[in-house]
């Protein structure tokens, strides 16, 4: 389980995040289709990248589960897409501002 504030890396490609919101979920946070590791740990040959998980990531963007219980902000783009275990993580989209007739 992760914390707000935790920072981690993909182990299979450049991406890195900083979770912003982090739910009650034991579910991993993954990258690539690998759970993502902390950010200070060696980096290591290892697992290669999930054709599944291969999207990719955008630097600056802010990436929420379905039902909004985990929020990561991407520091670092890389090959990988991001889930939370086999689900998915997609980009938050912009809350419209109320309109100022």
């Amino acid at each position: 389980m992760v914390k707000s504030g935790t920072r981690l890396r993909s182990q299979v490609c450049s991406t890195e995040v900083i979770v912003v919101r982090a739910g009650d979920d034991t579910a991993e946070l993954r990258c690539g289709g690998f759970p993502m590791v902390d950010l200070d740990r060696p980096r290591e040959s290892g697992p290669s990248l999930s054709e599944e998980f291969a999207g990719g990531t955008l630097i600056g963007k802010r990436y929420v589960d379905a039902d909004g219980t985990i929020e990561v902000l991407v520091t670092k783009p890389g090959a990988g897409a991001l889930g939370l275990g086999d689900a998915a993580l997609s980009v938050k989209t912009a809350k419209p501002l109320p309109a100022s007739d």
